[in-house]
């Protein structure tokens, strides 16, 4: 069985950050990495070399496979920033349409930048992540 490469790391959440080179990035990373951690109530760590998240979940599918992920995260990529996030998107309609220009994947919300979307939704999305995950409604 494949092992998941990505893990938590002990690199300084600040000197990632401080990393950035581009200024709207890094100040969005910044905003994002704030928001995140007043609604977990935690503390930042690298997952990786790439992704800021908050908290840890483990999981174990039927299969067997098992391991170990963040809750909620972020990472500044070079199209776009990637928000990772364990719900389903396409069940909060009216949430998505508040929310403004993004696109998503099976478990990324993908924005250019947080001027792009309205904060107060996207605060909504990262709860109703949070709660379907830790409500094990939606295995990461």
């Amino acid at each position: 069985m494949a092992e998941i490469k990505t893990k938590k790391t002990n690199q300084p959440v600040d000197d990632f950050l401080d990393s950035i080179d581009d200024e709207r990035k890094k100040k969005d990373c910044c905003a994002i990495l704030e928001l995140m951690k007043q609604i977990t109530g935690e503390e930042p760590k690298m997952w990786g070399e790439s992704i800021v998240g908050f908290g840890d979940l483990h999981y174990k599918y039927a299969s067997g496979r098992e391991g170990d992920w963040l809750l909620v995260g972020f990472s500044p990529r070079k199209q776009n920033l990637s928000l990772y996030l364990t719900c389903d998107f396409q069940a909060e309609p009216d949430l998505m349409r508040r929310l403004g220009k993004f696109k998503t994947g099976k478990a990324c919300l993908y924005i250019k930048t947080l001027e792009d979307v309205n904060v107060e939704a996207l605060k909504e999305l990262i709860e109703k992540s949070i709660w379907a995950v830790r409500d094990r409604r939606i295995r990461p």
